[in-house]
C-alpha cells in the first residue's frame, strides 16, 4: 500500500478520572475507601485465605482438582462475600451475605477433615486450621447477629 493510501492513525484518548479509582481518596483530609476494607472481620478472612493456600500446596496432584480447588473456592468465598455483602441496602441484605461467608468457612472445616482422614494434614496444622476457622466463624456471627 502507498503512503499516500494509508489510512490516518486516530490519537487514543487518555482514559478519563472516572475510569481510574485510586486505592484510596482524600476527601477533606479523610483517607475515603471502600466499606469492606475497613471491616477486622474482612481483613483476618485475608490471613484465612493464606493459611489455606499453604495448606493447599501440600496436596498431592492427584487432589488438583477435587480439594484443593474447592478448598481455594470455598475460603476465597468467605472473604468476597464480605466484601460484596458490606454494599447492600440494608444491614438484613448485609447479613444475608455474611450466612454465605459463613457457610463456606464450614465447606471450608469440611475439607480439613477430609485432608486429615486421607493423611494429607498433620494433628498439628490440622488443629491450627481448625483455631483459625474457628476464629472466623466467631467473629462473621457476631458480625451477623449486630445486623439483626
Amino acid at each position: 500500500m502507498s503512503a499516500d493510501r494509508r489510512r490516518p492513525t486516530v490519537a487514543k484518548a487518555k482514559p478519563s478520572a472516572v475510569h481510574r479509582r485510586p486505592t484510596a481518596a482524600r476527601i477533606k483530609g479523610k483517607i475515603m475507601s471502600f466499606k469492606f476494607e475497613n471491616l477486622e472481620v474482612w481483613k483476618l478472612s485475608l490471613e484465612y485465605v493464606d493459611k489455606i493456600y499453604e495448606i493447599v500446596r501440600l496436596l498431592p496432584p492427584k487432589e488438583e482438582y477435587n480439594l484443593k480447588t474447592q478448598m481455594t473456592r470455598t475460603a476465597t468465598s468467605v472473604s468476597l462475600n464480605i466484601a460484596e455483602g458490606s454494599t447492600s441496602q440494608s444491614d438484613p441484605e448485609f447479613g444475608r451475605f455474611i450466612g454465605l461467608a459463613i457457610r463456606s468457612c464450614v465447606e471450608v472445616v469440611a475439607c480439613l477433615h477430609l485432608e486429615k482422614r486421607h493423611g494429607y494434614l498433620n494433628e498439628n496444622a490440622f488443629t491450627a486450621a481448625y483455631a483459625f476457622s474457628e476464629k472466623m466463624f466467631a467473629m462473621m456471627q457476631a458480625l451477623r447477629k449486630k445486623l439483626k
